[in-house]
């Protein structure tokens, strides 16, 4: 993408991944109220708001500075119809009281890590760009993956890296690691990515995917605690749904959807009594109903303009009425 002069070299991507099916599922009403719990560059927002004018509200929330700024650029336009706050989407209904807001119509969640957080060199998201080892959504805040790495014991490492990043030789990546280290310290993702290719075996580097990709992934992970709290944060949003609302989930990668669809199933589980009962005692019903089971994919002519969204998948769910 061209530079941004606004938000320096790199800008955030105003190309929003499955707008068209985020916008579908969201069922967009007139006047109404939405949450975008990751703004990034408001692609999603934007839309959002264009359809639910001439009076709907979004509240956008993103972790990330840079984004918030980027946001507020782009939804000028739309006045006080929009909110924006920094805050992870964890703290979603705790933001919601502070404006007053019980309830809304929809909720968007588009998890993982920007195009804009990837580009740009001086975040250290990237195994191709060489910049200090950050990872940091929030860059106010929290451990940087760089302290991460030097600070903590080979196990945790090499459970986290199998864990978070799927990685068959986790274990010798966390080896390699804590020798280097002691060495000196691995400050750049330069550095982290020459120590993974070498405990890679040289025939496993020449297939598949970059030797770099699971190990970055894995430490992106567990430095914004993103997979522990997506659970909670979408029970979190169904309860601030009003009936017939729903919830949109974007995702990534295996780990993420695979929490996802969980959730939503365990919310959409009527009566668990044993099938030989005469009548429910449980008294469980449904808080949603799924939409599109298997969740959505992006079309070959979005993959064509935007191949980063090839692994994206969209869940959603309605809340019951």
């Amino acid at each position: 993408m061209p530079p941004d002069t606004e938000n320096g070299e790199y800008g955030f991507s105003h190309r929003p991944v499955l707008l068209k099916e985020v916008l579908e599922g969201l069922n967009i009403k007139k006047n109404g109220a939405y949450v975008d719990c990751t703004v990034g560059g408001a692609g999603h927002s934007q839309d959002i708001l264009e359809l639910s004018s001439p009076g709907g509200r979004l509240i956008g929330l993103d972790q990330d500075g840079e984004a918030i700024a980027a946001a507020y650029r782009r939804l000028a336009q739309f006045g006080d119809r929009v909110t924006l706050v920094q805050s992870n989407f964890v703290n979603m209904p705790g933001v919601l009281d502070r404006l007053g807001i019980q309830q809304v119509d929809g909720i968007l969640f588009d998890l993982g890590v920007s195009s804009y957080q990837i580009d740009n060199p001086e975040r250290g998201f990237s195994y191709q760009r060489n910049a200090p080892l950050d990872m940091r959504m929030n860059r106010d805040t929290g451990i940087t993956a760089g302290e991460l790495v030097n600070s903590m014991s080979e196990e945790y490492l090499s459970r986290i890296i199998g864990k978070y990043g799927e990685e068959r030789f986790a274990g010798r990546i966390a080896l390699f690691i804590v020798r280097e280290r002691e060495k000196a310290p691995i400050v750049t993702t330069g550095q982290l990515v020459d120590v993974i290719k070498a405990a890679i075996p040289a025939r496993y580097r020449r297939e598949g995917p970059h030797p770099a990709k699971r190990t970055f992934q894995a430490l992106r992970i567990a430095v914004n605690d993103e997979l522990e709290i997506i659970s909670g944060a979408l029970r979190g949003a169904v309860d601030r749904l009003k009936p017939g609302g729903r919830a949109c989930v974007i995702t990534f990668h295996s780990l993420e959807d695979r929490i996802v669809k969980e959730t939503f199933r365990e919310m959409s589980q009527k009566c668990m009594c044993p099938r030989d009962f005469p009548q429910c005692v449980c008294g469980k019903k449904p808080l949603v109903r799924l939409v599109k089971s298997g969740g959505i994919t992006p079309l070959a002519a979005e993959l064509e303009e935007n191949p980063r969204a090839r692994s994206a998948r969209l869940r959603i769910a309605e809340k019951c009425v």
